[in-house]
């Protein structure tokens, strides 16, 4: 199951550019928690704040608190802890291109010491049930690469390949933003799917995306958090007429 996210006064730098200013929100368990907002306005600097991974640019820093259920992300756990516990999937599909499908998606299971194959198979096949995608790929798992499948394809072999080592959240940076609209719709009906053993926070420049999939929805501009509320109330009545001009089409 998943687990809540409790975001306390959290600031984000790279360099002297001050990227996030004092965040502070709550996202729930087994929810979609959508991020909206203009490009460069700190979305993804956000969910890669979320599981350590902004602090593996030699010039980025992170104050303040994440929470992911009792874990404090910088004080309780290793970076590599974390990002078992938090799973990410970017913009862009990234398998690796040299394994087949089957050591795409045991690879992280591998990377934490697991050998058993009978056990590889069975995550192997659940993560690839998970992701919509087990049908579509059975009799090639071995005889085929990651980098041979299509875009969505891909993308849903990313996912399985994030969810295979049992992760608690699922952050997905515009995962749908380089598919077709066959493929995005086969991506929103999977968050639909996993949220109810998941917590998945989604950057998205697709308001509509936001409104399909999240029953929460974050606006951020220039690094800070104007707004946060259930996504009908901020597609519907916005409390911040930031929220409403940008929503509306007025700037961004």
């Amino acid at each position: 199951m998943g687990v809540g996210i409790e975001v306390s006064n959290l600031n984000a730098w790279y360099s002297t550019n001050h990227t996030l200013q004092d965040i502070n929100l709550h996202i729930p368990a087994n929810q979609a928690t959508a991020l909206i907002g203009p490009s460069g306005c700190g979305k993804s600097t956000f969910v890669r704040c979320i599981n350590r991974m902004h602090e593996t640019n030699p010039i980025a820093k992170v104050t303040g608190t994440v929470r992911i259920g009792d874990i404090d992300v910088y004080k309780d756990a290793s970076p590599v802890e974390i990002r078992r516990r938090i799973g990410m999937v970017f913009q862009r599909p990234n398998p690796f291109p040299t394994m087949s499908i089957y050591d795409n998606v045991a690879s992280g299971l591998r990377l934490n010491g697991f050998r058993n194959r009978r056990v590889l198979d069975e995550v192997v096949e659940r993560s690839l049930i998970q992701a919509a995608l087990f049908e579509e790929v059975k009799n090639d798992l071995k005889k085929k690469s990651g980098a041979s499948l299509s875009g969505g394809q891909q993308q849903r072999l990313c996912i399985a390949r994030a969810l295979a080592v049992d992760p608690e959240v699922l952050l997905m940076d515009e995962p749908a933003s380089a598919l077709d609209p066959v493929s995005t719709a086969k991506i929103e009906d999977l968050i639909f799917q996993l949220k109810s053993q998941y917590t998945i926070v989604i950057v998205t420049h697709n308001m509509q995306q936001a409104a399909r999939v999240a029953e929460r929805t974050g606006f951020f501009l220039n690094g800070r958090l104007v707004e946060f509320d259930s996504t009908h109330k901020i597609f519907t009545n916005p409390g911040d007429k930031r929220t409403e001009d940008y929503i509306t089409g007025r700037f961004g």
